[in-house]
């Protein structure tokens, strides 16, 4: 599990170990971590060129040792101070002993020649303006530095996290560092993780200073890995039949837009649960492309028992589509509302369930479930989809450049995705997403469990097919065995006839 935390609770952390610690040592761990990483970029270390930008805080002080260590091998180490009188004394000494140069910002002015003489033929900048405690873009001297910086190709090393990010929310409010890869020490940040602002961290390195034993066991947020994923797969057992694996009912899907009842089924088919009940007018579609499903014209009450239902996808907006919508509210089994069902909910309505539901917006719907411009939620995410989660009283699956799942209350931390692609962005894929996760929901899972497992399936597979060339949603079902075994890490194998009545 990869776990961030929130800033109050780094610095918490932060001051119990440095209780136990020589004054001092816990920024040599994080100037070693960071040195070791410079080098790693810079390859040939003896006779590189490096220039630190540092700013008054303990990020400049970090990025001073660094620098310091770096010079003791022989590079040619710069620094740039925004704050001489405040920057941090005895990173400063450290780097004049190792035979590094200060320039202070203010002699270049506006970055004239004095100081653009600094960054030619830079190889590495070290981005030391601003730490974790930082709030807002950047100030303006440090705006101009990272433009001169911009124009010279150099490439940028974040110390802890980029500055101008806000490094518990993901925001960015202004100009900002987009660094080629971060460095970030202790544990990862929320803004690390969460875009906006982790578009601009680059690659990221965890250096561990010792911060472990002094952390929470519950993070602020977490993003599930392999082995966190193939301990919720369900598995059928000996005994299990279709029906003990659970059976998921598929709402999607009208005369307009048949395909979406398609590619709900083709999700619906490979999540896991034993079988799939269709109901809705596509389903000469569904049987042509999926023979195995069970098919009903409905209402949904007389289609037989689910375990799950998911409703939405292709609904449109016909006149029968808000009915269809509150037989499904009303079955009390745990429902994943998409698409055009979240168009037609209301909030007090799904309050008032009795079992779990889970909800998929993309920025657009969940800006009109909050009632706020599409802008907002996307530069707000982490907001948003926690504000989505309260309002509700319902499990939240935001999709989009980083996909989050928030449970109301926050009693859990927020999941995040990190298997997402931008070739995801293709009509249709939502779809499969939905029929995925409600299936995985059908086979058992909890609502936010299902959403974290269903995202990093459908991730996976997407980049499985992509490998940087365009993808159809239709591929995505058929692809999901693959990254199914390769999450349980089970080879493949001959077919094996298995006598055993389904």
């Amino acid at each position: 599990m990869r776990s961030a935390y929130g800033v109050e609770t780094v610095r918490g952390a932060e001051a119990a170990l440095m209780a136990r610690l020589p004054e001092g040592a816990l920024m040599q761990r994080a100037a070693a971590g960071l040195a070791a990483a410079a080098a790693g970029l810079l390859g040939r270390v003896y006779g590189r060129r490096v220039v630190l930008l540092v700013g008054s805080g303990d990020n400049g002080g970090d990025a001073l040792y660094a620098g310091a260590r770096l010079a003791r091998r022989g590079v040619r180490v710069t620094a740039v101070l925004l704050r001489p009188e405040r920057t941090h004394e005895g990173g400063l000494a450290a780097l004049w002993a190792a035979g590094g140069c200060v320039v202070p910002a203010a002699e270049g002015g506006d970055v004239g020649s004095p100081l653009r003489r600094v960054f030619d033929r830079v190889d590495l900048v070290l981005d030391g303006i601003v730490g974790i405690g930082g709030s807002g873009g950047l100030r303006p001297a440090a705006a101009a530095l990272m433009r001169l910086v911009r124009d010279t190709g150099a490439p940028v090393l974040a110390v802890d996290l980029p500055s101008g990010v806000e490094a518990d929310t993901g925001e960015v409010r202004g100009e900002a560092v987009t660094a080629d890869a971060t460095v970030t020490f202790g544990t990862y940040k929320p803004g690390l993780l969460v875009d906006p602002a982790a578009e601009h961290a680059g690659a990221l390195r965890l250096v561990d200073i010792g911060l472990g034993p002094y952390l929470p066991a519950v993070p602020d947020m977490e993003a599930l890995q392999h082995a966190d994923v193939a301990a919720l797969l369900p598995e059928p057992t000996a005994e299990s039949d279709k029906y003990r694996r659970g059976v998921v009912g598929v709402v999607a899907g009208s005369e307009r837009y048949p395909g979406a009842a398609v590619l709900a089924v083709g999700g619906a088919l490979r999540g896991g649960a034993g079988a799939v009940r269709y109901v809705g007018p596509a389903a000469r579609a569904v049987i042509a492309r999926y023979p195995e499903t069970l098919v009903h014209p409905g209402p949904p009450g007389r289609a037989g028992r689910v375990q799950a239902w998911v409703v939405g996808p292709g609904l449109g907006d016909g006149p029968g589509a808000e009915e269809v919508l509150e037989q499904v509210l009303a079955t009390d089994v745990p429902v994943l509302v998409d698409a055009d069902g979240l168009r037609l909910l209301d909030r007090v309505r799904v309050r008032r369930l009795s079992a779990p539901a889970l909800l998929t917006p993309h920025a657009g719907e969940a800006a009109a479930l909050l009632g706020v411009d599409r802008a907002e939620v996307e530069s707000r995410r982490l907001a948003a989809v926690r504000s989505l989660a309260d309002a509700y009283g319902a499990t939240t699956l935001l999709k989009g450049s980083t996909t989050l799942i928030a449970d109301p209350g926050g009693e859990h931390p927020v999941r995040l995705n990190p298997t997402g692609t931008s070739w995801l962005a293709t009509a249709g894929s939502g779809d499969v997403l939905s029929g995925l996760t409600g299936s995985l929901l059908a086979a058992g899972l909890a609502a936010r469990d299902a959403g974290s497992v269903g995202a990093y399936l459908h991730g996976l597979a997407a980049r499985t097919l992509a490998a940087g060339a365009p993808i159809t949603a239709h591929e995505l079902p058929d692809a999901l065995p693959a990254v199914w075994r390769d999450v349980r890490d089970v080879p493949d194998v001959p077919d094996v006839r298995d006598d055993r009545d389904a």
